[in-house]
């Protein structure tokens, strides 16, 4: 079976990091097959020492560090320190759900052949609060993620690389390099892009599932939603494919939604249509609450629409506001041309 390099990009993950590696380095799998090396992005908490402590107990444990601070970053200086056949990616916040993780890891790259591995990515926590029962029911919903993603699939089958690859096998290094460093959100879709175009393959393996935790209030969910939607514009300017129409509809319903209202101030039929429309989206989004809350304990269905909320327009918040900082960069690109150099005159 190939040999595994987890690699560990971090930042301030003291709260759950010894969690995480000490799943990870106690795993069913032969100590000297694999290696976890940690890329730390200048921390300020204590990230750093406990993953120092680990390493007076397991051999196997290596501490890297990424000045850039970006998980881009964190990366490429992990991959550039792995040594073994495969590498996959464990953000130092996950859920490692068992100790046979890496052998199912492992085999799956044996038996399917692929060059890349994808995994569910459900999002759970332990006594998690009626707002987290209530951001893992939503995003696990159609309304509530990118319909073209695979991640909250149960089923094994060859699929596109974009939304789900996390594991890679050599080959995929040396084809097609290292990840963007100029992406702080999305890097690993716009890398995964990359993977699709050399037409090299993705096994969706529900065995090697991580489990992510849910954001625990409004605020930092509309933050990491808008992360999101930030990293998909910049993904789309450089990979203009990528963008497909499920990735516009939330942007395009918030300018809608905000628009709409200020004009239909002023035109009577506009507003007539503005109303009808936050009409449907209110009840769409109560129904779904009533409809998803009914197998969850009682406050969690009522809370899934203010979830909704923050999914919509937090990814459409982020996406606007890429969209903008790309068009200033083409503006100035556009009034400042570069000069050609001058032939040297002797």
């Amino acid at each position: 079976m190939p040999s595994v390099s987890v690699i560990v990009p971090v930042r301030n993950e003291a709260r759950s990091i010894e969690h995480t590696l000490r799943l990870l380095l106690t795993q069913n799998f032969p100590q000297d097959q694999y290696e976890v090396i940690v890329a730390d992005g200048v921390s300020t908490d204590a990230t750093v020492p406990i993953v120092r402590r680990l390493q007076g107990e397991f051999d196997n444990l290596k501490l890297v560090f990424n000045p850039s601070r970006f998980s881009s970053a964190g990366r490429n200086t992990a991959i550039r320190h792995a040594s073994n056949d495969v590498v996959v990616v464990v953000d130092g916040h996950c859920h490692v759900p068992d100790r046979d993780y890496l052998k199912n890891l492992s085999a799956a790259f044996a038996t399917s052949g692929a060059d890349c591995l994808g995994r569910p990515q459900p999002l759970d926590v332990p006594e998690p609060s009626l707002f987290q029962m209530a951001v893992s029911t939503a995003r696990g919903s159609r309304l509530g993620h990118n319909p073209d993603s695979d991640i909250y699939s149960d089923q094994a089958k060859f699929v596109p690389p974009q939304s789900t690859a996390v594991a890679y096998s050599r080959t995929v290094l040396h084809r097609i390099g290292l990840f963007d460093e100029a992406f702080d959100a999305c890097e690993d879709v716009e890398f995964n892009e990359r993977v699709h175009a050399a037409g090299l393959t993705c096994y969706f393996a529900p065995s090697v599932k991580i489990v992510y935790e849910p954001r625990n209030n409004f605020k930092a969910l509309f933050y990491q939603l808008s992360r999101y939607g930030l990293g998909r514009a910049k993904l789309a300017f450089k990979h203009p494919n990528s963008l497909t129409l499920p990735a516009l509809v939330p942007p395009l319903w918030a300018v809608w939604s905000i628009l709409g209202g200020l004009i239909s101030l002023f035109v009577s039929e506009v507003g007539w249509a503005w109303l009808a429309s936050v009409g449907l989206y209110a009840a769409v989004l109560l129904a779904a609450g009533m409809v998803l809350g009914r197998s969850q304990p009682r406050g969690v269905g009522r809370r899934i629409p203010l979830v909704f909320v923050a999914i919509h327009y937090g990814f459409a918040w982020g996406f606007w506001k890429e969209v903008a900082k790309q068009f200033a960069i083409l503006g100035r690109r556009a009034s400042c041309p570069q000069k050609l150099p001058q032939p040297i005159r002797s």
